[in-house]
């Protein structure tokens, strides 16, 4: 399970590398805001977006409920239509395998569709190891990616959401490219390069958006074609899918498909929606021996939990793009090829608490995430759940902050004591104080601190907090007053009537 891992360096030092790359920042902002405006407007076209929404979280929830049956039927059918299926418990199970494939067909070149699961095996850098034996991405993010020494997708949906054209450009550059960083010039020179390697695979090897359980089939939803052109031209394909992708019929993955594309990119329908399968008689194209690879790897810890529900998941990244922690520190700084709100409930789930105990305390629990999936994860609440298991069940230690807390519970459950803090606050936090001018960025009238101790050096570290106010303008304070003048106006009203 190590390949899920993209950073060994602690959590801390991703975010301060995260905050130094202002190129990411400033991209990962601008897709954000594209697709706060494309996503509603293409899920409103739908109509009663919610109860789309209902009817997604009860598909994939009747799924997992059942999902043994589901497997095996969509196995049975697999091979009735002269298929194979392989169920890999581990990465390593699954990458064995499809070596042995590769071998086993003598497949020297092999071209793949993009896929985060056969990200998370590892799988490109396997197959590597076989002699004599290349691997292309065929997706544009994923090759720009694989060219530029495999540098880890930052976003679920935008690989390359980090890099500018300039950097593409010289990327290309090593390729024999000689043009301009105008990306549509660009874009022309990877379909050529890609081209040729199409026409010269042996293997192909795809992920799976959907299962299709009564059809033995499986649904890709692509933008690009290279998914097609994988599928249709090497006589091998292989398919590796997460246990979960899948539904009962075509029916549910006309539903899926609309939630998928809708909140993924903001469109209707993407522009290459495929179901396939082994090559059929009478038909010109398509894999002769066609094989799924579905992988376990960890998501069976989250069966019969109360994790189930991130199961739910269609990586559609909508998650992601509402995020302010994500917004603020890209992909890279979680340290998971699944970043974001889904990555940090999904990733201690499958990878631990030791590797990806940090990543459910990144988040604000402002439960937009939540607000915005297609299928109702309520992944502020798996987050908090993370934090409980971590800190209940797991007994880590925080004697100092504890000993805070219970002395602040102390405090503000007697309003004696809770009054005399409030008097003390303005002048005990005189000497961790700042004064400046206020402004647009710096409204605080009583001044600011910039550094404190133990609990709020955390918000500090980030953002100044304000000064408590005096005693005679605290919140408190004000509210006597305020309430004292409404209601001497209401008893002079009632006087005058």
């Amino acid at each position: 399970m190590a390949a899920i891992s993209t950073n060994k360096e602690p959590f801390l030092t991703r975010v301060k590398e995260a905050e130094e790359d202002k190129f990411m920042q400033a991209s990962v902002a601008k897709a954000q805001d594209a697709q706060w405006e494309k996503r509603p407007a293409a899920r409103q076209e739908l109509g009663n977006w919610e109860d789309w929404r209902n009817l997604g979280e009860q598909i994939r929830q009747h799924v997992i409920k059942y999902l043994p049956d589901y497997l095996e039927e969509f196995s049975n059918n697999v091979e009735k239509r002269g298929g194979h299926v392989f169920f890999a418990k581990t990465d390593q199970e699954a990458t064995d395998y499809i070596k042995k494939i590769a071998e086993k067909k003598h497949a020297h070149k092999i071209v793949k569709s993009k896929s985060m699961v056969t990200t998370e095996i590892n799988l490109d850098k396997e197959l590597l190891k076989i002699p004599d034996t290349s691997v292309l991405e065929t997706d544009l993010a994923e090759f720009i990616l694989e060219e530029d020494d495999w540098d880890e997708p930052t976003h679920i949906v935008f690989p390359t959401l980090h890099k500018n054209r300039n950097q593409i450009q010289k990327i290309f550059q090593k390729l024999g490219y000689k043009g301009s960083n105008e990306p549509g010039e660009m874009a022309k020179f990877a379909r050529h390069y890609l081209r040729e390697s199409f026409l010269k695979a042996d293997l192909g090897i795809t992920g799976c958006n959907f299962a299709i359980a009564d059809q033995g089939m499986i649904n890709l939803v692509t933008n690009e074609g290279n998914a097609d052109l994988t599928m249709a031209i090497p006589e091998t394909q292989v398919v590796v899918m997460g246990m979960e992708r899948i539904v009962p019929s075509l029916k549910e993955a006309e539903v899926m498909d609309n939630l998928l594309s809708r909140s993924a990119v903001g469109q209707k329908l993407t522009s290459y929606c495929t179901f396939a399968g082994p090559q059929v008689a009478g038909e010109s194209d398509g894999p002769k021996d066609f094989y799924v690879v579905i992988l376990d790897n960890g998501r069976s810890n989250a069966l019969g939990t109360e994790f189930e529900p991130v199961l739910q998941c269609i990586r559609c990244g909508s998650c992601l793009n509402v995020c302010p922690v994500y917004r603020h520190i890209g992909g890279h700084g979680y340290g998971s090829i699944y970043p974001g709100p889904i990555g940090a409930v999904l990733s201690p789930v499958i990878g631990g608490y030791d590797k990806f105990g940090d990543l459910p305390f990144a988040c604000s629990l402002n439960a937009a995430c939540t607000a915005t999936c297609p299928v109702k994860i309520p992944l502020h609440k798996l987050l908090i759940k993370h934090r409980e298991v971590m800190i209940d069940k797991m007994k880590i230690d925080h004697s100092f902050n504890n000993t805070l807390m219970k002395v602040a519970g102390v405090g503000t459950a007697k309003p004696i004591l809770f009054k005399i803090a409030l008097g003390g606050a303005y002048l005990g936090s005189a000497p961790l104080s700042r004064r400046s001018k206020t402004s647009v960025e710096n409204m605080y009238q009583f001044g600011h601190i910039e550094k404190a101790p133990s609990l709020a050096k955390g918000w500090t570290d980030v953002r100044s907090l304000p000064r408590p106010a005096k005693h005679s303008e605290n919140f408190r304070s004000w509210y006597k007053r305020h309430e004292a003048a409404r209601k001497a106006a209401h008893k002079d009203g009632e006087i005058d009537g």
